[in-house]
């Protein structure tokens, strides 16, 4: 659970368009994306908890492809968000439900997380798929708060954000966020 927490609430890629999507939209408009990544990491966890990360050790170049592709599309992600628009004619309307769960396939930190769950905190004794099915559970418990947590923060600064030269500097601010998380995805 511990290791869950830290993984959620630190700043990665999903918290990044969660406080963007609550600043932008509000708290219904970040509604679908909080239940698109948990949904989304869910799922991951329970392929990765049933088998899906030993196709990693059998080949790693897979997992390096996908780490340099995530780290590609956080770029991208960094640059039409830096670039956004200001005062409220950003973008036409939220991230959606499906687009957050399919996210989590190029989100190099939700990889982590399953992977690490999979390979140390899976219980080995019992049936795997039941074990899965448990960390993955644990996964969302401790998750969803923490979405929660950065779709308001996003919500609380949203009057801040009011002001078009605040609305550009936060936009710069989460897209050099994404920047380096990125080149940390490289390394």
């Amino acid at each position: 659970m511990s290791y869950c927490l830290v993984m959620s609430a630190t700043p990665g890629p999903n918290n990044v368009m969660l406080a963007t999507t609550g600043a932008s939209f509000g708290y219904r408009g970040a509604l679908p994306v909080i239940l698109g990544i948990q949904a989304g990491i869910f799922v991951q966890t329970m392929l990765v908890c049933a088998g899906l990360g030993s196709l990693f050790v059998a080949y790693p170049m897979a997992q390096q492809v996908l780490r340099i592709a995530g780290a590609l599309y956080l770029m991208f992600l960094a640059w039409k968000l830096a670039g956004a628009s200001v005062a409220g004619t950003g973008a036409p309307k939220p991230v959606s439900f499906t687009q957050a769960a399919l996210f989590q396939a190029l989100n190099p930190k939700s990889w982590l997380k399953a992977i690490t769950i999979a390979s140390v905190f899976m219980p080995a004794q019992s049936n795997m798929l039941a074990s899965a099915l448990l960390v993955s559970m644990i996964g969302t418990m401790v998750g969803m708060p923490c979405s929660v947590m950065w779709a308001l923060f996003g919500v609380s600064i949203r009057s801040v954000l009011k002001a078009s030269r605040s609305q550009r500097i936060f936009n710069l601010a989460m897209g050099t966020i994404l920047v380096v998380l990125a080149v940390m995805c490289l390394r």
